[in-house]
């Protein structure tokens, strides 16, 4: 394979991270130059180390896996992304291939399916999760808009609606507006069981 692929890890839980990096250490062609528990410290180490490819978890804290592929996509576009996600039914595959990944894969993978996936995503094809893909079909598409993922992932995060104004430049009457609107559309009778539906349906 030549030289060896340079790869980066962003993954919060250390045992899972560890065990990625175990395994493609053990690996010829393969280095592990990074390793990151949070979803903002990906664009600084894909800066200052320059993987080929980075394995992002989707849901890390600081910036979800998604939003962190986005924008390592739009500030470094020839590192290639793998997506990963514990939750089979997750339904994140639209907005992930909108953010520029090349890959989205599950977590239970063997490892073989992990170096095929690689390989595969180095020479510039894109490996999908079947069950993901089948998942992502039946779903459709997401019907909360941007913004309002924005702000129930803030929600999520017990930030109050003053502060959600003040994060996003909103009046807190627009806030109010989004959080109805997006309870309206995910048929919940309160924000925080919209966040929980949104988690569960894999919007956020």
């Amino acid at each position: 394979m030549g030289e060896s692929l340079r790869i980066l890890i962003a993954e919060d839980i250390d045992l899972v991270g560890e065990a990625f990096e175990a395994l493609l250490q053990g690996e010829p062609g393969y280095d592990v130059v990074a390793r990151v528990t949070r979803g903002d410290e990906v664009l600084q180490a894909a800066y200052a180390y320059r993987p080929d490819i980075a394995l992002l978890d989707i849901d890390m804290p600081g910036r979800t896996g998604i939003q962190a592929c986005a924008e390592l996509h739009k500030a470094l576009p020839e590192v290639r992304v793998i997506l990963l996600t514990a939750l089979p039914g997750s339904g994140h595959l639209p907005r992930a291939l909108e953010a520029g990944a090349s890959g989205y894969l599950v977590k239970s993978m063997s490892a073989k399916q992990l170096i095929d996936a690689l390989r595969s995503v180095a020479v510039g094809g894109t490996v999908i999760d079947p069950a993901l893909a089948a998942d992502a079909l039946r779903a459709g598409p997401n019907p909360l808009t941007e913004r309002e993922c924005d702000i129930l992932r803030l929600v999520d995060q017990g930030v109050s609606t003053t502060s959600i104004a003040e994060e996003l430049f909103l009046s807190k009457g627009t806030v109010r507006n989004y959080l109805s609107n997006a309870m309206t559309k995910l048929d919940a009778l309160s924000r925080v069981e919209a966040v929980k539906i949104a988690r569960s349906r894999g919007l956020l």
